[in-house]
This record gives structure tokens, C-alpha cells and sequence, in this order.
């Protein structure tokens, strides 16, 4: 039996057949509008915006979404999504982010914006038209959403934003920046969120230049200077935008994990045809017994944390999810991720080292995986602290 992406996956009983039609669906859509132009992205560091309306029409940037906005939500779990996220991985999880990136903002709209905001923002962004970004990281902090020093200070009718985010994915293009700014005292306490567009006056973007991995897609700095931004741009409550912050997250890190497990099987496939033709002392290199230790290694990993990740997203549909268990999952995943892409390049040799193989871009992708949404030592602090110790 061949070595393949597809064999790779962990057997599940919590999928069904719109779950199989779904992936077949998302699987010719990424073989026929990405993996043909994904060197050319790459080396021109952006994907092209007529994507995401081609992604919009066949229901790509509407998984989980109310269906008023354009969405699909009947019949939809996070199951799909976990599909969807890894079937563009498979191609790259730069793409996978880039097409993605309205995930990790929207849903604080849809489920804490007003209904004006709802529909001015949401219906546009999931038709593919306008752009949508989430501007929580600075300079200062990184993963430290509870001391961000973004302020956004009372003017009567509106407030005054003075601050920069960093690290932003879809930062350039976005319409709108979903934004943790301060607007009481220290700490989580005096954290809220506003709704930004990009075209106020004092509002600006940079790239932040030239990146490790995720080439494909934008990456920006965001700065804001005397940023006047109405009143009704508040998205929740004011002082109230922490908690809204961090459930967001559980959903980021699953679309993560779901990231750098798929890239885990995407370079294991390409090893395992690479081992089981090339020869090296006189027979197969997939022959050799410390070759097979190694894959035999690498899918008792995979399968393990494919487990790990099933039982998360059931518990999320179910709505009895940890956040400690999402967390460690993340962990679980990135860590798999890393020794499998080292492996499999230990296995491709001189062969994974040349840009344009599987393998060789999985190595470079891993490392944000590992730091995005949480950081892995984050991830484990807040797993221990949920958990007691």
C-alpha cells in the first residue's frame, strides 16, 4: 500500500459524508487555482486578490458563518473547517493563512459587533470583495494581550487611538482592523476592541520585510496616529475586549494545529516516494532499517496528535472544550510538526535543501506555527495555570 497525504490521516469516526464531499470539493480547488501559480506567489510574496472571490464562490470563506451574511452554517461543524484549513496546507499553511486570515477576525464581529457593523462588514468580507484584519500583537508585548499599550482614550462622540501593532497577517490589504486597544487601567481589566478602517486619517501600514516562511502571504506593521474612531466602532463592551480576545484564540490555535499536521503528512508523502525509489548501497533507501525507525516514528506521532485533535473539535461542537486541552493540543501539534519536517528532510537529503520541494518550505513554515496564537512556552503556562498548578 503507497505512502500517501491521504493514508496518512488518522482514521475518525466524528467525520461523515458531507465531511468526505467537502474535502473532495476543497481538494480541486486547491489543485486547480493554487498549486499551479504557488511558486510564483511565493516569490511574489502576495497572493492575488481575485482568489478570494473565486475562494467566495464555492463557499470557502463562509464555513461556520451565519448564511444572512453570505456564510454557511446549516449542517456546517468545525470539522469542516478543520478540512478546509488542511487541504490548503497541504499546499502551503502560508496560503492557508493569507486565504484564511478574515477567521481570526470576523468571528469577533459576528458574535460582538452591532447588527449595522455586522452587516456592513461581514457580508462584503465573505463575498471576497473587502479584507478584514485582527491587530492584537505589538511591539512591546507579543503574546501579551493583557499589557498591550495601544490606547484608545475617550473624546466624547469617538475615541483617540495612538499606537502599533506588528506581525499582522493581511495587514496591507485589510479594510478594517479588528483592534485591542486600552481604554481603562492596567491589565486585562482595560483591554476593548474596535472596529478600525483602514482609511481614517492617521492610519498606516508597512511591511515588515522579508520573512523566514509564510511567503505568500502579507505580513504588516500598523500604526495609528490621533486615529479618530466613532464611538459605535466598539465591538462588545468597553474594558470587556480580553475574554472576547481569548476565545477567539481557541479557534486560531485549532486552525494551527490542523496547519502543521497537515504539513507534517504533506512531508512525509514526499519522503516516502523519495525513500522508496532512491537506492543507497545497493538497495532501496526506505530498506534500510534506520530509515523505516524513522517513519515508523514520525506516523505513531502523527497519529497521536490527529487523535488528540478529533477530540478537541468534537468537544468544541459539543461546547465542553478546555481551554488547557486547545492549548496542549497546539503544543502537540507544532512539536510533531518540527521533528516530522527535520525528519523527513534528514530523509530527502541534498534533494529537500532546493526550494519548490514539499519539505523544504514545511521546514521554514514550522517555526511560526510554533509561535503564532500563543507561543509554545504561553501555551503551556496557560495550560497549568487552567489546570491547577
Amino acid at each position: 500500500m503507497p505512502v500517501t497525504y491521504d493514508s496518512l490521516r488518522y482514521p475518525t469516526t466524528f467525520m461523515n459524508e458531507s465531511h468526505h464531499e467537502w474535502q473532495q470539493q476543497m481538494r480541486k480547488f486547491v489543485d486547480r487555482e493554487i498549486m499551479p501559480n504557488l511558486q510564483t506567489w511565493e516569490a511574489k510574496g502576495d497572493i492575488p486578490e481575485a482568489l478570494f472571490k473565486k475562494a467566495a464562490d464555492i463557499g470557502l470563506l463562509g464555513v461556520c458563518y451565519p448564511e444572512e451574511f453570505g456564510g454557511m452554517s446549516e449542517g456546517i461543524d468545525t470539522f469542516h473547517k478543520v478540512i478546509l484549513t488542511e487541504e490548503l496546507s497541504r499546499a502551503s499553511t502560508g496560503i492557508a493563512a493569507a486565504l484564511g486570515v478574515h477567521n481570526i477576525a470576523l468571528p469577533l464581529v459576528v458574535n460582538f459587533g452591532s447588527e449595522k457593523m455586522k452587516q456592513e462588514v461581514a457580508t462584503p468580507v465573505l463575498a471576497g470583495k473587502k479584507f478584514i484584519a485582527l491587530g492584537v500583537t505589538e511591539p512591546s508585548g507579543g503574546s501579551d494581550v493583557a499589557n498591550l499599550k495601544t490606547t484608545a482614550k475617550d473624546a466624547g462622540d469617538h475615541y483617540v487611538v495612538n499606537g502599533s501593532k506588528t506581525f499582522i497577517t493581511g495587514g496591507l490589504r485589510a479594510n478594517w482592523y479588528v483592534t485591542a486597544v486600552r481604554t481603562g487601567g492596567d491589565g486585562m481589566g482595560g483591554v476593548s476592541v474596535l472596529l478600525i478602517p483602514a482609511d481614517l486619517e492617521g492610519v498606516s501600514s508597512t511591511s515588515i520585510g522579508m520573512k523566514q516562511g509564510w511567503h505568500a502571504s502579507q505580513t504588516a506593521s500598523i500604526y495609528f496616529d490621533n486615529v479618530k474612531v466613532p464611538k459605535e466602532n466598539i465591538i462588545g463592551q468597553e474594558n470587556r475586549g480580553f475574554i472576547a480576545i481569548m476565545t477567539n484564540f481557541n479557534q486560531e490555535r485549532i486552525a494551527l494545529t490542523a496547519m502543521a499536521l497537515s504539513m507534517s503528512r504533506a512531508s512525509i508523502e514526499e519522503a516516502a516516494e523519495w525513500a522508496l525509489n532512491r537506492e543507497t548501497f545497493g538497495k532501496k533507501l526506505a530498506s534500510h532499517q534506520v530509515i523505516r525507525h524513522k517513519f515508523a516514528d514520525m506516523i505513531r506521532q502523527l497519529n497521536a496528535s490527529y487523535a488528540y485533535m478529533d477530540c478537541c473539535v468534537q468537544q468544541v461542537d459539543a461546547g465542553t472544550a478546555k481551554t488547557a486541552d486547545i492549548a496542549l493540543l497546539k503544543v502537540q501539534a507544532t512539536l510533531t510538526a518540527e521533528n516530522i519536517c527535520r525528519e523527513c528532510l534528514q530523509i530527502l537529503g541534498g534533494a529537500g535543501f532546493i526550494q519548490g520541494s514539499v519539505t523544504e518550505r514545511a521546514y521554514r513554515e514550522v517555526r511560526v506555527l510554533a509561535i503564532g496564537g500563543g507561543s509554545e512556552e504561553i501555551m503551556r503556562d496557560l495550560a497549568g495555570r487552567e489546570l491547577g498548578f
